[in-house]
């Protein structure tokens, strides 16, 4: 751990090796022929299995896909992504409740009537491991992005991986040695997103002005990069993404894979 300091001597906040790989990381969709050997994936999964995981129950998979077939339906899925079918390695991070469920029968028991809460555990035990993956990889140079779009189709998704009853993809990740870094997009003011001691004290009470700030400096971004965008741009992305059309059988396509989330 170190501390940055400033062209006049003044100390800034603290840094580190691990903080400074999370401040300079994008999303990458282009990658270089170069192959991601099977060893480089072992190590990636080995650090990330050490994420924490609510009460050691270890409720995740993860699908190690090479075989280009199983990437281009994986594709068609996610609507299309082309660096879904072009990465070098795709990792489907699993929430999966199997062990859970052998365990169980063997005391006599079973899932059957699994709740919320079990759905809820094993989805974020899965992402834990996912970004605790994803910063492995990227502290060795490989590059990519998370997609989630694989619960587009999360019945399509079991089919295409095989996945059991009461396993399903929470997300996919593509990785690679990078071939073109795009320019990091901006975050938004981490005035809006932190609250200290109850939520909205402070700065943060201002939602409404830092969100227009931030709509100003996203479409900013776009612009830079010759892209079309609106002048409130996050708000009119969010309007588009996040409508009653989005997903709508997902909770039914889950609790035939296993998961009931009522």
């Amino acid at each position: 751990m170190s501390e940055q300091v400033t062209s006049n001597g003044s100390e800034t906040a603290l840094t580190s090796e691990t903080i400074e790989t999370l401040h300079q990381r994008v999303s990458v969709r282009s990658y270089a022929d170069k192959p991601v050997d099977d060893a480089t994936i072992d190590a990636v999964l080995a650090a990330a299995f050490r994420a924490p995981t609510s009460s050691n129950i270890q409720s995740y998979s993860v699908v190690v896909v090479r075989d280009q077939a199983t990437k281009d339906k994986l594709a068609v899925v996610t609507g299309g992504q082309k660096h879904v079918a072009k990465t070098p390695v795709f990792l489907a991070f699993c929430a999966d409740l199997t062990r859970i469920e052998l365990a169980k029968q063997r005391a006599g028991s079973d899932i059957d009537d699994n709740n919320l809460e079990m759905g809820l555990v094993s989805s974020i035990d899965a992402s834990l491991v996912g970004m605790a993956a994803y910063l492995a990889a990227e502290s060795i140079g490989l590059k990519g992005l998370m997609i989630g779009a694989v619960r587009n189709d999360i019945l399509k998704t079991a089919e295409i991986l095989e996945l059991p009853k009461r396993v399903f993809c929470v997300f996919g990740m593509c990785l690679g040695w990078p071939d073109r870094v795009p320019p990091q997009k901006p975050r938004m003011d981490r005035l809006a997103t932190v609250h200290h001691e109850r939520w909205g004290a402070g700065p943060a009470g201002d939602q409404g002005g830092l969100l227009t700030q931030y709509d100003k400096d996203l479409a900013g971004h776009y612009e830079s990069r010759g892209m079309a965008t609106e002048p409130d741009s996050w708000s009119a992305e969010i309007n588009k993404k996040f409508n009653n059309d989005l997903r709508k059988t997902l909770r039914a396509d889950l609790k035939q894979l296993g998961f009931d989330f009522i």
